[in-house]
């Protein structure tokens, strides 16, 4: 799968907040540091993080399974573990499949 735009860093987005709320660079980057430890932190717990019109990040258990090594062939058995699932808002998947949300927004990118 090959990707058409560019990857958007923390780097970047730190940039935007500080082009367009005024905070410094510093407190800009303590900003998003910040949000990003609160999201990290309510998934480590078990918790849901929703995002209003954008999606939901979740932590779902995966029991025990066997894999098979695509090499060799051979089974193998896959612990248990918790994986991290990020499901889209419906404004999200209308904007970018680039359909307006209804709502009179303006929908376009920046």
């Amino acid at each position: 799968m090959t990707g058409t735009g560019k990857t958007v860093t923390r780097v970047d987005l730190c940039e935007a907040v500080y082009k367009k709320v005024g905070l410094s660079r510093t407190e800009s980057s303590a900003f998003v540091e910040l949000v990003l430890k609160e999201i990290t932190d309510c998934l480590e717990k078990g918790e849901t993080v929703k995002l209003s019109s954008f999606g939901s990040f979740m932590v779902r258990k995966k029991g025990q399974r066997i894999g098979r090594n695509p090499k060799t062939g051979t089974e193998v058995p896959i612990s248990p573990r918790r994986v991290m699932v990020f499901k889209p808002s419906a404004i999200l998947k209308q904007r970018i499949n680039g359909g307006n949300t209804g709502n009179g927004a303006d929908t376009r990118a920046d």
